[in-house]
């Protein structure tokens, strides 16, 4: 169980930084002003949310199985497959979890406006500068939610990890396929402890997440919190 839920903490802690990286660029661009083709680009984004994720984890399996496209590219790297590795648990999770990073950081850009953009621009500062330090610390708000949004969400995986990673004990053994093999065994002692320990965390998380939008709505009226 101990190298379950280690497993489990690594993949947060690895997919959650990453995936706001890449999550950034993509809800900027999403933010601005809208055509069809950001609106197919956000569906895209969001199909993991409605998505069943054996089916998305079926894909991923395929996608980095050895007979993949993919793996025919990196095989004279000697990468024969990612399928059922770490490696591969942590792309399947940065798929399934970007719909919970892009969105609360593009709902921050969003409700910035476009008014400190031009009030930099009048500055004389460029994009990238006025991005960096008028945008992103503007945007903070929604930059920790996705944070905490996404490493929790890693943490609950079950569907997608199973299927492009299995359960191989030390390697990709994840904290809720532990709970599903406890359960088979009929060792309800285990699966009652993680489950419980489970649902503390998701309590924290959701308390976490209430009190930071209380903060912040109370910074932005102006009042103490």
């Amino acid at each position: 169980m101990i190298e379950a839920i280690w497993i489990t903490l690594l993949l947060a802690a690895v997919t959650t930084p990453v995936l706001l990286i890449i999550a950034t660029p993509i809800a900027w661009w999403l933010a601005q002003k809208g055509s069809w083709i950001k609106d197919v680009v956000a569906a895209v984004v969001a199909l993991p949310i409605v998505l069943p994720p054996t089916v998305l984890g079926f894909y991923l399996l395929v996608a980095l199985g050895p007979n993949s496209p993919l793996m025919a590219v990196l095989q004279p790297f000697g990468v024969r497959t990612l399928a059922f590795t770490f490696t591969g648990l942590v792309i399947g999770s940065l798929v399934y979890s970007l719909p919970f990073a892009v969105q609360p950081i593009r709902n921050a850009f969003e409700a910035m406006g476009s008014r400190p953009m031009e009030v930099a621009a009048t500055l004389r500062a460029s994009k990238w500068d006025a991005f960096i330090s008028v945008a992103l610390p503007q945007a903070r708000r929604g930059f920790l939610t996705a944070a905490i949004l996404v490493f929790a969400h890693t943490i609950g995986e079950f569907g997608v990890v199973l299927m492009i990673g299995g359960s191989i004990p030390g390697q990709t053994e994840v904290i809720s396929i532990r709970i599903y093999q406890a359960v088979e065994q009929l060792n309800w002692a285990e699966a009652h402890l993680i489950s419980g320990g489970l649902m503390a965390f998701s309590f924290v998380v959701l308390m976490t997440m209430l009190i930071i939008d209380r903060r912040f709505s109370a910074r932005t009226a102006g009042i103490r919190p």
